[in-house]
Formats: C-alpha cells, structure tokens, sequence
C-alpha cells in the first residue's frame, strides 16, 4: 500500500517495509509509479502522493528488490512550448541502477498525446537493485598510457571470449584479455559509452545499430548489452583489473540524450519535464531544443536538479562499481551557462567533490555549439583530449611544408595549450587516432574517407584527415606499399610515445587494425568495428609493448616539464638539432620543407637524441661530441656511425643514448 514517500534520495531506494520512489519535476501536474511483473503486465499504478521542493515521492510497502517498474507524468502537452506530458508514456527513472531490456525505436514512442498510445510495451523496466557494493578501493596513480576501447568492438571476435561472454564487460575479464593490456603496459583502459542507449532514429530504417553508445537515455544503468547478468559485472571487472595494476574509467555523455529533437522519442526526462532537463531558447514565441550537441537537444548543466544527477550519477559509478574516474564527451556542455564558463558551477562541483576529485578526470574539450572549442580551459583538475597533437603530428609525418616548428611544440608538450595555471604535460592527452575517425593504419592507407557502409552516401564524418595511401587507396597486396604503410605506423606511434604528455591508444591500433576506411563507424556494430584478433600483427604489438618499455625506462622522455631549453644547473632540458649538428636557427625553423629534427634531451643524467626523419630517404645526422649507441628505432633497417654522425633510415624514428647505454 502506498504511504508518505522520502524526497531526500532520488530513484528507487528499498526501505525497511517496502520501497521509497522519488523523481524530480518541476512542471509536472501528478506523477504515478507503474509496478509490472516479469510477464510485463502493470499489476499497480501509485501515485507520487508527496510533493516538496519539485520531488515527487511515495512508498510503497510489500515491495522489494528486483520489482519492475516505471513511471508516468502528467501535465500540460505543447512540445511547442516545451511540455510533453502524456500519462500515455512509460518513463524510465533517471536513477534507475538496473534495465531489464535494450532500447528499441518505434514510430508510436513519439506518437501526440492525442493518440492515446501506451508506450509501456516498448519501454524497459527498471529493475530495483538490493544491496549496495562495499566501496572501492581507491586507485589515484598518475596514468601512464590510456587505452581507448568499445565493449562490443574489443571482445567479439577475441578467442579466449566464448560463448555468451561475446560483446559484455565479462569478456574482459579473462586472463588473455588483462595479460594482452599488462603486456602493452596499459595502466588506464578507457571504456567508450557503457550507459543504456538507444539507436540515432535514422539507423533502424538502414539496418543499422549504433555501435558506440553516444546516445544515452539512462545515467545510472549499464546496457543490457553489455552486462546481461546486471551491474555487478563492471564491479567484478574494475576488482579485478584493479589487482593488475589497471584502473577503469568510463566514457560519459552527459551533453544530450538520445530523446533528440521535438519530434524525437519520449523515454524518461523529455516526459518528466523538458523545460527543466533540456536548455531551450525561445524562437518566434516558441521554446525550442538548444542543439549545441549536434544530436537534437542539449542537457542544461546550469540546473540544480541537472547538476544533482550528474554528480550523484559519478558517485555512483565510482563508489558502487569501483570506476576510476571519466572522459567526458563533448565536456564544455557542461560548463555551458549558456555560454562556456570555466568556472561553470557544474564544473567546480566535480572539482570540489570529495570523491570525484580523487578520480582520474579527461575532458573532450569542444562541442558543436557557438563558440564551443575551449582546449585548455578546464584547469588542473582535468587531462584534456588534445586534438591539435593528432593534426600537427599528422601532417607533419604526412609531409606537410613548414610543420617542423608544430611537430617540436607538441613533442615539447604543447606548452601554448597546457602551461598555466599549474598544469604539466601529462594533462595533455595526446593521441593519433581514436574512435571517431580512421584507424592508424587506415591512416595510411586512405587519402578519403570511405563511409559508404553507413548509408549516407559518404557524407558523414569528417573531411578533413590529414592521411595518406602511399601509393595506392585502399587494401593491397603489394608488399612495399604494405612495408611503407607499417613502417609510417611505427614512426607515428614512435613520435607519440616520445612526446612530453599522456599518451592514448585506440583499441587495435597497436595490432594493424582497419574499418575499410570508415572514419565514422559509429553504426557498424559489426566486423567492421570489431576487432580481428586472429589477423592480429603480432609483430606491431611487440613493437609498441618495446616502445613503452623504452620510455618509461627513461627520464628524459618521461620527465612531467615542459620543454623550454633554458639551462638548470648548467644544462639545458632539450636542445633542437638540424641534421648538420647544429642549434636550430631561426631561419631553421621557418625553412619551408624542413623535414628531419633533433631532440638533445637531459634530465637526471639521462641524455637521449631523438631523431625524426620524414624523408623518403636516408639522412646524415651529425651528432654531439660523446659515445652515441641506438637505444630505439621505428625502422629495422640499419642506424650506421661514421665520422661523427649517424645515418637515419628514411621515414623514421630514432632514439641515440648517450654513453653506450640502452
């Protein structure tokens, strides 16, 4: 029987006689819990009898964990104005910890209220969740080397993951998968979108799937997907990976939902209050959707009642499932006021949570909006997504004239960007390639983008990749374009591994990986997307597992300074070399098809050059007086000593150490 409910916890919470329901709305006119059983028949419908504050709260007894239910508003219905209210339409709870199914569009989730269409059929359940998990241990080392990997993507085709543990958080969890990241000396290992979605509206018409889960509905609930079992198989997972040394953050999406426009589906917060969740702008006497995210509507991270869920959202996934921290998508949304704020009071709320503020915190630090690129401006708290690093060293190592004074900025940490405030290197993220964009190797292997698979005729995704095919688009069998292209992927995982910042990978890039020239592979939850462990180049992977080791064992290209080149106890932290052995110059610099750099590296009695060579052909360095020996090369062919200098193998890495070391 329903009672009194409790406004102070929001969602679903199980209390000593029953269970105590609570949901924000500040426009709602009444608001009822539909209880259902696992036949999906409604068997009760209580209405929320306890309004404070905008909670709209109820208890009701003889209920316990594992009770199914949603709930339904009513109020005014003008989605010209905002208001979608029809107690026609099943809600999910916004703090729902658990579904009991996957999303699915449909035409009649987005049916007018007049049509009188029950939505309940379509509409997963949640699940009340019992217990909670002991809190977890807290893991605050400084990353090292991020992993950026799809669920999905990374466990499908992998042989040690068999059976139903294909495509789910279990499959992780076997001893090849962890063995497979400890190897590559990955202590971060970023999990792309595991929050309950729904498909882009246009993909079910295709055939297609989203495949990323950049389309969130709930902020508490794992996709069923993902872990069919519930949420206590991403606890056992961060348990475990936490025992090897590897911390587990998440890709959130706290920008938009996937309830899109005004004529998008009604799923849970659109039907709960849309004026209060969603920023709108009025137009011509209308409240329309603000659609700073690019995908219909854009959530209002200057709002309380916003602000309470994502953080409390954060909590739980920190303290209940053991994550580490977050990469927040598309982050300056959340500091949106409505213009971006650095000291947005989202923000400074995550910053000065006493939980959150121990977690490992990565921000995507642009968005679609008006004057929504702020690279730099989230502050010490945050490591940053740094996108000029992937362009510059790209075009650079694409051929690209006057790039040799961009590629010594970000090799030297992207000071311009990061060094203020209090900031190191290591709150750059640097990488090359990531999810939304080509492959490394589909980086030299395409000139274009092929999206054709994705049914928009190759209009999606972005234009503009600085790749190259050297020689030929696409697949071959022609073993020196296949040479070529690998040995370009070794100069650029070289250059990203000795670089001042934090270096990030993308799943099967350190094994040869391709999408076929798909840089927008967001609706291929296929082999396009998965990842083919059996063509796995085992080669590649021992290569970048080298490449780590080798910078960890060394200071010099370690060390957490920005490169300045001013002398500290009588030495200097980097000197930048032309190949004929001197200082770089001005003119130097400016040198319009300058192609090949030094970088004279001392700290703690490290001393390290570190050449690269993007030309086609051999070059002659000239070294520094001392005793040079090759400590790592990206190229197999021969590094030569003659008359103090060093030839480079064309296309090229190459690490020199001072007194014969290695």
């Amino acid at each position: 029987m329903p009672g009194g409910g409790d406004t102070a916890v929001l969602g679903a919470s199980v209390v000593e006689d029953g269970i105590n329901f609570a949901v924000y709305s500040e426009t709602a006119s009444a608001l009822w819990v539909s209880i259902y059983d696992e036949l999906d028949r409604e068997t009760d419908r209580f209405e929320m009898d306890v309004h404070e504050d905008n909670i709209h709260a109820v208890r009701i007894a003889g209920l316990g964990p594992g009770t199914r239910y949603g709930f339904r508003a009513d109020g005014e219905y003008n989605p010209a104005q905002g208001y979608f209210f029809d107690p026609n339409k099943l809600l999910v709870d916004p703090y729902a910890r658990r579904l009991d199914r996957v999303f699915v569009r449909s035409p009649r989730l987005r049916l007018p209220r007049e049509d009188g269409v029950d939505t309940a059929p379509l509409i997963p359940k949640a699940i009340v969740v019992g217990e909670r998990n002991p809190p977890a241990s807290a893991r605050r080392k400084a990353p090292n080397l991020f992993y950026e990997l799809n669920v999905r993507g990374f466990t499908m085709q992998h042989p040690s993951v068999q059976g139903p543990l294909r495509g789910t958080i279990a499959g992780l969890t076997t001893r090849r998968v962890i063995e497979h990241f400890k190897y590559l000396g990955v202590d971060v290992v970023e999990l792309m979108p595991t929050a309950a979605w729904i498909d882009d509206g246009h993909l079910p018409s295709l055939g297609l799937t989203n495949a990323w889960g950049y389309n969130p509905v709930s902020y508490f609930a794992i996709d069923p997907r993902l872990a069919p079992r519930g949420p206590q198989e991403l606890r056992v997972m961060t348990d475990l990976y936490r025992k090897n040394g590897i911390s587990v953050i998440l890709d959130v999406v706290y920008n938009h939902t996937g309830e899109g426009d005004a004529e998008g589906p009604i799923l849970s917060l659109k039907g709960l209050d849309a004026r209060t969740y969603y920023r709108h702008v009025e137009v011509d006497g209308e409240q329309r959707l603000v659609n700073d995210s690019g995908t219909g509507n854009t959530l209002r991270g200057d709002h309380p009642a916003v602000q309470r869920l994502v953080i409390e959202s954060l909590r739980y996934w920190v303290e209940e499932m053991g994550v580490s921290g977050f990469r927040f998508d598309l982050a300056t949304i959340l500091a949106r006021e409505p213009g971006f704020n650095p000291h947005a009071a989202m923000l400074e709320k995550i910053k000065a949570d006493p939980v959150l503020s121990k977690s490992i915190l990565v921000a995507e630090p642009w968005d679609p909006g008006p004057g929504g690129y702020q690279l730099g401006q989230f502050g010490p708290e945050f490591r940053e997504w740094n996108d000029t690093y992937r362009d510059e060293v790209r075009s650079f190592w694409r051929g690209d004239d006057g790039k040799i004074g961009a590629l010594a900025g970000k090799v030297a940490g992207s000071s311009e960007i990061f060094d203020f405030n209090g900031r190191k290197p290591s709150h750059g993220v640097n990488l090359l390639a990531v999810h939304d964009g080509f492959t490394l190797r589909d980086l030299v292997s395409y000139h274009d983008k092929h999206n054709e698979a994705n049914g928009e005729d190759n209009r999606d995704g972005h234009n503009h990749n600085s790749s190259w095919n050297c020689g030929f688009e696409g697949e071959t069998d022609d073993e020196a374009i296949i040479a070529a292209r690998k040995r370009d992927v070794r100069a650029l995982l070289a250059t990203l591994f000795f670089s001042r910042g934090t270096p990030l990978i993308q799943q099967g890039d350190e094994m040869w990986r391709t999408q076929r020239g798909n840089n927008n592979a967001y609706a291929q939850d296929n082999d396009i997307t998965w990842v083919d462990w059996e063509a796995a180049d085992g080669t590649l992977v021992d290569y970048v597992a080298a490449l780590h080791a080798f910078r960890k064992a060394h200071p010099a290209l370690t060390n957490d300074q920005f490169l300045t080149g001013q002398a500290r106890q009588g030495v200097r932290d980097v000197v930048w070399l032309h190949p004929d052995g001197r200082e770089m110059t001005e003119g130097d610099w400016s040198e319009h098809g300058a192609s090949v750099l030094g970088m004279h590296l001392s700290v703690k009695k490290d001393v390290v050059l570190v050449w690269f060579n993007r030309r086609s052909e051999a070059v002659v360095a000239r070294l520094p007086e001392g005793n040079w020996s090759v400590g790592f090369q990206s190229d197999a062919a021969e590094v030569t000593f003659a008359g103090g200098a060093a030839t480079l193998p064309p296309r090229s890495v190459v690490v020199l150490v001072a007194g014969g070391q290695d």
